[in-house]
């Protein structure tokens, strides 16, 4: 067993929520989870596929139909899940997609990958128990105040490769904001963040673009596994020695790649620009923290 596996605590008799569980990264830290002895809910849009990973877990597992590029779906959830959650994992996603907008007219990679897992959270921030990670990448180092600024694109031409770095950045300044106003509140729970380096998942099937055939071709050659990729979202959903507002990720250099802490950009950790998007994130879900949660 690896020294960072040592300080993984036991997840028996606690249930773990995971968005976008249904193949990938997320059916693999479910797979590492439930072998801890936790309950699995998988929240997903594909629920077929998800019962075929379900299928494969050991106990008990619960897979329930989220959509997370529709608010109206994320609410429907919130609503109708009443169930224990001891930690969420914000792990759905989309990558670098052509143009287009989800059906509450956000651009469709800032819409999926932050604000509906912004919503989801708020909605079930009063049930979590211990913990809140949210997946973001190492691609939001490409991220500018600039492109913040107009994160669905309504005063600039869409680039996707700008659109999923924003989508990124926003997770990591949410997840950070987060661990901020629980703090103030005195909440027991924690918010961290994770990411799973270069991993080649399903993400990359779905560009329709050359470029990225190409990019698949040159990851292919340097990227770690589904396994190592999963292990630093593992550490940051059980590891008995996390802090909240951190960053975990793999350290390239050590042996499979093992997760620790993450270097992320300074604007990051801009809490200014973090409390920027709070607030923007607010008022386009309608979901406000103070309303749903107590949180200022």
């Amino acid at each position: 067993m690896s020294d960072w596996q040592q300080t993984l605590s036991d997840q028996s008799g606690k249930t773990v929520l995971i968005t976008g569980a249904n193949g990938d990264l997320g059916a693999e830290v479910a797979r590492q989870l439930a072998a801890r002895g936790a309950r699995i809910v998988l929240a997903c849009r594909n629920t077929t596929t998800a019962q075929a990973v379900a299928g494969t877990l050991p106990g008990d597992p619960v897979v329930e139909s989220l959509d997370l590029s529709s608010q109206q779906s994320v609410r429907d959830f919130a609503d109708r899940y009443t169930g224990r959650i001891d930690t969420l994992i914000n792990n759905a996603g989309i990558m670098m997609v052509p143009w287009s907008r989800t059906p509450d007219g956000f651009e469709s990679t800032f819409g999926t990958n932050h604000l509906g897992h912004f919503a989801l959270t708020g909605l079930l921030l009063d049930r979590i128990r211990e913990r809140i990670v949210t997946v973001s990448s190492g691609a939001h180092t490409m991220a500018t105040r600039k492109g913040l600024s107009d994160p669905n694109f309504h005063n600039h031409r869409y680039d996707r490769r700008v659109a999923y770095a924003n989508s990124k950045m926003a997770n990591l300044l949410f997840a950070r904001e987060l661990q901020r106003r629980l703090s103030a509140a005195g909440s027991p729970v924690l918010s961290v963040a994770a990411h799973p380096g270069v991993v080649m998942t399903g993400l990359y099937d779905h560009t329709e673009s050359r470029l990225f055939d190409s990019v698949k071709f040159v990851g292919n050659l340097i990227a770690g596994s589904v396994t190592e990729g999963a292990n630093p979202i593992v550490l940051a959903a059980a590891g008995s020695a996390v802090r909240g507002g951190e960053f975990y990720g793999p350290r390239y250099l050590s042996r499979g790649r093992r997760p620790a802490t993450s270097p992320s950009t300074r604007l990051s950790r801009d809490h200014a620009e973090a409390e920027r998007l709070w607030a923007y994130s607010e008022e386009q879900t309608g979901v406000r923290y103070l309303e749903t949660a107590g949180l200022r």
